[in-house]
């Protein structure tokens, strides 16, 4: 039983967090911070959180759990606002999509203080954003991937491991290295991808007749594009690196399917098909057979 909680950014992430607390009863208290007063108004009154501030010093006074659900790029101006009001009893997290960058900041807002500081990502989302978005199950049944520092004690990675599995989520761990790695190639690049498109078929002169053909193929390979543009530029430009080596390989992989296609040479294009099927397939499969998540706390009577 955790007794404050403060959630910075009460959007889809942090709200999601706080509901999934609500409904496993396992916050007395939660407190939502941010840079909008509408949206903190907005979760106060859909009961996202108990009450709002604007004080780093009031928030933190007497918090056991601190969760930074904000665009990456604004974790060490948060941290430096929150870290002379950060207690020694306090653990902080956040839910950034890039783990490198982060803990970089950490290091330089927090300075001894960064052992309270243990990274996290949850693996989940959806392309609407705001308090509105929030969804107590989102996290039921996904990974949320925990890369803990040297300096972090066993006990406040197992704090914050616990909360997300109270949220109905899945521990992993990660070195920040080996994540920025891993989602550069799955979730950074297709994102980019998918905002590449749109972009693209928006710009032509015949844009409005291209979006009246499209149909469920082009919604489902394009939904993510409808996500948060500030928080996606971030993380972007968070993991430069590491996307620019996932973007090269797939342009050099856009080169060999142009070769193919340009040759006419249809057996080409189809054994580069049916590897990414037999691969999806394969994918697909390992989800659908994969072992429930572990329970979660009843909702208190």
């Amino acid at each position: 039983m955790l007794g404050k909680v403060v959630v910075v950014g009460v959007g889809l992430i942090g709200g999601s967090f706080a509901l999934a607390l609500k409904k496993a009863g396992a916050a007395r208290q939660i407190v939502g911070m941010g840079r909008s007063q509408e949206a903190m108004a907005r979760a106060l009154e859909l009961g996202i959180v108990d009450s709002v501030t604007d004080s780093p010093e009031e928030a933190m006074a007497g918090a056991d759990l601190v969760l930074l659900a904000a665009p990456v790029a604004q974790t060490g101006p948060i941290l430096a606002s929150l870290a002379p009001f950060l207690d020694i009893g306090t653990v902080v997290t956040d839910a950034g999509s890039t783990k490198s960058d982060v803990v970089a900041s950490a290091r330089a807002a927090l300075g001894g203080k960064v052992r309270q500081f243990v990274p996290a990502h949850p693996i989940a989302g959806r392309e609407s954003n705001g308090p509105d978005a929030a969804l107590a199950e989102l996290y039921q049944g996904k990974k949320t991937v925990i890369t803990p520092l040297p300096e972090n004690d066993a006990g406040d990675v197992g704090l914050v491991a616990a909360a997300w599995r109270l949220c109905g989520a899945i521990i992993h761990t990660l070195t920040p290295q080996e994540h920025d790695r891993v989602f550069a190639a799955v979730s950074h690049l297709p994102h980019l991808l998918a905002f590449g498109l749109v972009d693209d078929i928006a710009n032509k002169p015949h844009a409005d007749l291209l979006f009246q053909y499209a149909a469920s193929g082009f919604r489902d390979f394009t939904r993510i594009a409808g996500s948060s543009p500030e928080m996606w530029r971030d993380i972007s430009l968070a993991n430069r690196d590491a996307l620019l080596t996932e973007l090269d390989a797939y342009l050099a992989q856009l080169t060999i399917l142009r070769a193919h296609l340009a040759a006419s040479d249809g057996p080409g294009l189809e054994a580069i098909y049916t590897n990414a099927q037999r691969a999806r397939r394969a994918w697909s499969e390992a989800i659908e057979t994969a072992e429930p998540p572990p329970p979660t706390l009843q909702e208190p009577e």
